[in-house]
This record gives C-alpha cells, sequence and structure tokens, in this order.
C-alpha cells in the first residue's frame, strides 16, 4: 500500500463565537496552522436546497497525525481550508495500522 501524496496546503480552523455585547454571538473561524494533505472527491448526492437541488460531495483529506490533543490534530468541529473552498470536518480515523497518518471525512460547504 502507498503512503498519501501530501500535495495541498490546507489551513486548519477552529470555530471561535465571540459575544457581541447585545446577547448574541458574532461568528468566526481563527487559523490553527497549515497541513499539508491529500484531497480526494469521493461520490456525490444530490439533496433539496432553498427551493432547488443541490449538489453535495464528500472529500476524504488525509493529513498526517499528531499527537492526541494537539492543536494541529483535526477534530470533527473543525474545518479545513484550501483558499475560498472549505471542507467541514465530519469524521477524523486513522488512514492506516502504523497511524501515521489520519483521514478527515468532510463535506464542502457552499460559499457564505
Amino acid at each position: 500500500m502507498r503512503g498519501p501524496r501530501l500535495t495541498r496546503r490546507l489551513v486548519l480552523e477552529q470555530h471561535i463565537g465571540d459575544d457581541d455585547g447585545a446577547g448574541g454571538q458574532i461568528e468566526r473561524w481563527e487559523p490553527l496552522g497549515t497541513l499539508w494533505a491529500e484531497v480526494r472527491a469521493g461520490a456525490g448526492r444530490e439533496r433539496e436546497g432553498p427551493g432547488v437541488p443541490m449538489g453535495r460531495v464528500a472529500y476524504r483529506i488525509v493529513v498526517p497525525a499528531t499527537l492526541p490533543g494537539s492543536l494541529s490534530r483535526p477534530r470533527a468541529d473543525q474545518r479545513l481550508r484550501d483558499g475560498e473552498r472549505i471542507f467541514r470536518i465530519l469524521a477524523v480515523s486513522e488512514f492506516d495500522t502504523r497511524g501515521a497518518y489520519l483521514t478527515c471525512f468532510c463535506e464542502e460547504e457552499e460559499p457564505a
């Protein structure tokens, strides 16, 4: 089995909710660092959007493993950014039995 080809540089981001002073939250994402990754598109599917069907594609993004608890270890409540493209992390598992890499199961978000 060949190892992944880490050819894409992605930014790992953490969601931060700041108080807006009026009882609400200001939504923002804070960069935690960059990761070299292999990005693979999976099967696509159609879902209902606001009045029109919208396509959805699953991605498997492989990154080097780091120790649990490390800021550079992706989690399901984070996202990966490639320029304007945003991949929401749904789950993370080990890529292989050696534990050298992690697979992030992601969906690309629609631009806001």
